[in-house]
């Protein structure tokens, strides 16, 4: 009889799934992962984060476990926790190559292959939240991912922008790819949004202005807000540290805290 009850996932035990997208590469959908699951760390919610960019892994970095090496348990992979409250667990290719270096040149069916299993395989646990961090476009990568989760009824995606039009433009094309896929956009984010002088704490608007708010107000979902260039953060993430922790006073820290926020008020206002 046990033989034919369906097995418990390793995803029941996670409470939000969300996506973080954008149609550009270079945008910052890694920095906004990373931010989001430090925010909502310190306010009191176990994270994950599934890294499907299987090109260009960057989330092991971020949070100085790039040496992490997966083991395997009865019910699959062990992600890999950073601290040690295990309140981040992470899994990206990151820990499965042999060499940091090395590059992942596979055609579409074998990576589709492992993002269904780093979605069946991966033993979460109990978390409130996971945040599947992706790659550039709207392809291959993405569509596993989105049908790989389906079942399990993912709460939205984040669509993260930088001002310029360029950028804007590819992003537009995501919000017909959520369209399309049937994905919630819980709202954008407009990344990289003016440069903070430390000296003077002058913004400057490097690439332009308001393009993520311009497209938010245009395709009817939320604006969760900007994100400036604050060499702070950059440091911060190129030396794994916790910027929501150690930074309190830069100025791109209200706008992560905001965001965080924002995400939070929406799930509740979901289960109530």
């Amino acid at each position: 009889l046990l033989s034919f009850l369906p097995e418990r996932s390793n995803l029941a035990g996670v409470r939000h799934i969300l996506l973080v997208l954008s149609g550009k590469g270079g945008v910052g959908k890694s920095t906004i992962s990373t931010e989001l699951a430090l925010s909502l760390r310190r306010s009191g919610k176990k994270v994950g984060i599934l890294d499907v960019d299987l090109c260009g892994p960057s989330i092991p970095r971020m949070f100085r476990v790039q040496g992490s090496d997966v083991h395997q348990c009865d019910s699959g992979w062990v992600p890999v926790f950073v601290d040690q409250e295990k309140s981040i667990s992470l899994m990206s290719i990151g820990f499965l190559l042999e060499k940091p270096d090395d590059a992942v040149v596979w055609r579409g069916p074998k990576k589709n292959a492992l993002i269904k299993q780093f979605v069946a395989d991966v033993a979460w646990g109990d978390l409130d939240f996971l945040i599947v961090d992706t790659p550039p476009g709207t392809s291959d990568e993405h569509i596993s991912t989105v049908e790989a989760l389906r079942p399990y009824k993912p709460l939205g995606a984040i669509l993260v922008t930088t001002p310029q039009a360029v950028s804007v433009g590819d992003v537009r094309r995501e919000l017909t790819f959520c369209k399309k896929t049937g994905l919630q956009v819980l709202g954008i984010v407009e990344n990289m949004s003016g440069f903070v002088c430390p000296h003077c704490s002058e913004c400057t608007n490097i690439f332009s202005k308001g393009g993520g708010e311009e497209l938010a107000k245009h395709a009817g979902v939320p604006f969760l807000g900007c994100v400036p260039l604050d060499p702070q953060l950059s440091q911060s993430l190129e030396e794994g540290r916790d910027f929501i922790q150690e930074f309190p006073k830069s100025s791109a820290f209200p706008a992560l805290a905001s965001i965080a926020q924002q995400i939070l008020d929406g799930t509740s206002q979901r289960s109530s």
